[in-house]
C-alpha cells in the first residue's frame, strides 16, 4: 500500500502533530509562525476541532510538507486533493518536458540526468549513457535507480576512485531527503545501500582530484583515465504538480580542463 495513502487512515490531527514533531517544533513555535492561537492548534491536533481546507494547507506550508503529503492530509480530513500528479508524458507537462530535454541536451558533452523522488532515472543525455557502458543489464532494467547503480559493486562503484568519500556524500544527501520527506521508501533504500559490499580498491579512497577544495567531486575511472566531476542539482522553483515537485536534474561538470577535454573526446569518438 502507498505510504502516503496508508497514513490517510489516521485522523488529520495525528498527521499534523507527527509532522510538527518531525520538524522539531513545539505547538507554541508553530502557532507563532503560522499566526494562529496555540489553543486552536492544540484542538486541531487532538481532534477536538476539525480544520478547514485552508487551515490544513496553511499549516502544511509552514511545516514545509511535500505536496504529495499535503494531499494525504486533505484526504484524511475529508477534502479532495489539491495537487495533481501526472506522468511526465502528459500533454499538460509538455512545457516542462521540453525544458528538461533542453537542459539535458544543452549540457552535452557533460553528463546530466533527471531523477524522481526515489532516485529513479527519468531521462538522461547521451553523455550519461556513455558512462554506463559495461554495466550489467540487471542494473539497467527500468526503473534504473541511480544510487543503486552508483554504489553497487557490479555498477559504477569499482570505477569510483574516491568511493568512500562519494558514498558518504550520497548518504548525507539521502538522509537529508529522508528528514525532509519522511518517506519510508527512501528509508528502505538507505538500508539497502548500506548493506552493499564496497569495491575492493579501498586504497584509492585517499585519491584527491581537482575541485576537492570547493566541493566533493566524483572521481570516475574511464578507459584508464580519471574524470573529476562536480555535481549540481536543479529543481523547479514553484511547482504545483507533484511530479515536477519531486523531480531533480543532476548534472556533472568537469572540475578541470583535462576532464572537460576527455568528455569532449568521448562524444566525438
Amino acid at each position: 500500500m502507498n505510504a502516503a495513502l496508508s497514513r490517510t487512515q489516521r485522523p488529520v490531527g495525528d498527521l499534523l502533530r507527527e509532522w510538527r514533531r518531525h520538524r522539531r517544533l513545539s505547538q507554541l513555535e508553530l502557532a507563532a509562525e503560522a499566526e494562529i492561537s496555540t489553543r486552536h492548534l492544540s484542538f486541531v491536533e487532538s481532534g477536538r476541532s476539525q480544520p478547514s481546507r485552508d487551515m490544513i494547507l496553511h499549516l502544511a506550508e509552514y511545516l514545509d510538507i511535500p505536496l504529495r503529503e499535503r494531499n494525504a492530509l486533505l484526504v484524511a480530513a475529508g477534502f479532495a486533493p489539491a495537487f495533481r500528479e501526472r506522468p511526465l508524458e502528459d500533454p499538460a507537462l509538455d512545457a516542462a518536458r521540453r525544458m528538461i530535454d533542453l537542459l539535458l541536451k544543452g549540457l552535452e558533452p557533460y553528463p546530466a540526468l533527471a531523477i524522481d523522488r526515489h532516485w529513479n532515472l527519468v531521462a538522461s543525455n547521451q553523455a550519461t549513457l556513455r558512462l554506463m557502458a559495461g554495466i550489467p543489464e540487471a542494473l539497467l532494467a527500468p526503473p534504473i535507480n541511480v544510487l543503486r547503480l552508483s554504489l553497487h559493486p557490479a555498477g559504477l562503484a569499482p570505477r569510483i576512485r574516491n568511493f568512500a568519500q562519494w558514498r558518504a556524500h550520497l548518504f548525507d544527501r539521502l538522509r537529508r531527503q529522508i528528514d525532509t520527506s519522511h518517506d519510508p521508501a527512501l528509508i528502505e533504500l538507505l538500508r539497502e545501500l548500506r548493506a552493499l559490499s564496497p569495491p575492493t580498491h579501498d586504497e584509492a579512497d585517499g585519491v584527491e582530484g581537482p575541485g576537492t577544495d570547493i566541493a566533493v567531486p566524483m572521481l570516475l575511472e574511464v578507459g584508464g583515465h580519471v574524470l573529476s566531476m562536480i555535481s549540481t542539482t536543479t529543481v523547479f522553483g514553484t511547482p504545483v504538480d507533484i511530479t515536477l515537485a519531486e523531480l531533480a536534474l543532476e548534472s556533472f561538470v568537469p572540475a578541470d580542463e583535462a576532464t572537460a577535454q576527455m568528455l569532449r573526446d568521448m562524444a566525438q569518438s
